[in-house]
């Protein structure tokens, strides 16, 4: 299978308010490197994936209403522990809505999709599936 990866990053702050997070229950915040994966099992006749530039501009796109946000405050996660893992499953939802809709322009190629948040350097996490 053939792959093309691009990276972006965002800033956020957000709390964990159980105890199960130990320190992290304070309102905190993270800079996560953010990387989107794109899966074919053909290339095309350009031998392209995607084209980079466009995989970049739906990354960018997808993580603006994120970027310098306290997740606390966001309505559509009211109630919801945003975790690392979380965000990834989050990101990758409305990345692949976006493929799904064409702005990748890679008629249908893109098969299957990886979102992986950098937490730190010791530590990631991601989402993986189908699209």
């Amino acid at each position: 299978m053939y792959a093309v990866e691009v990276r972006d990053h965002i800033m956020i702050a957000h709390s964990f308010p159980s105890p199960v997070f130990g320190p992290a229950q304070g309102v905190h915040g993270a800079t996560f490197t953010v990387d989107a994966a794109f899966f074919a099992e053909e290339i095309d006749a350009h031998g392209l994936v995607v084209d980079i530039g466009l995989a970049i501009e739906a990354l960018a796109q997808v993580l603006e209403p994120l970027r310098y946000k306290n997740l606390d405050d966001a309505e559509e996660f009211k109630g919801i522990f945003t975790t690392t893992e979380f965000l990834s499953g989050h990101i990758f939802k409305e990345m692949a809505s976006r493929v799904r809709a064409g702005a990748l322009n890679d008629n249908g190629r893109v098969k299957r999709l990886r979102i992986t948040l950098h937490e730190s350097h010791v530590a990631r996490g991601w989402f993986e599936a189908d699209i």
